[in-house]
């Protein structure tokens, strides 16, 4: 039996300011988790935390020795396109970037 994963809390998770503030990181290409932990100032343990759910799914890849992190792009895309909330508020900002301008 495949395992699958909540969407809801996916999304909350991609953002989420703690894990989003990783994933930008992350955006460029893969880094040691002690990079990340050094640039960010916070611990390798919660990098670990705050992406567990996310590589449990796929969505984040970690390889081991040593924890090196990278965000499986082509994923979150996929998730977020099929987001109706996500395509709402791309939308509403749209839409508000069209009055202003």
């Amino acid at each position: 039996m495949t395992e699958t994963h909540d969407k809801e809390k996916i999304m909350n998770l991609l953002f989420d300011p703690d894990v989003s503030v990783i994933l930008q990181e992350l955006e460029h290409g893969a880094k040691e988790a002690s990079v990340i932990a050094q640039t960010l100032g916070i611990s390798g343990a919660d990098i670990k935390e705050r992406l567990s759910y996310l590589v449990q799914y796929g969505f984040v890849i970690l390889e081991q020795s040593p924890a090196r992190y990278s965000v499986n792009n082509e994923k979150i895309a996929k998730a977020m396109e099929g987001d109706d909330a996500y395509k709402g508020v791309v939308d509403g900002l749209t839409e508000l970037d069209s009055y202003l301008n």
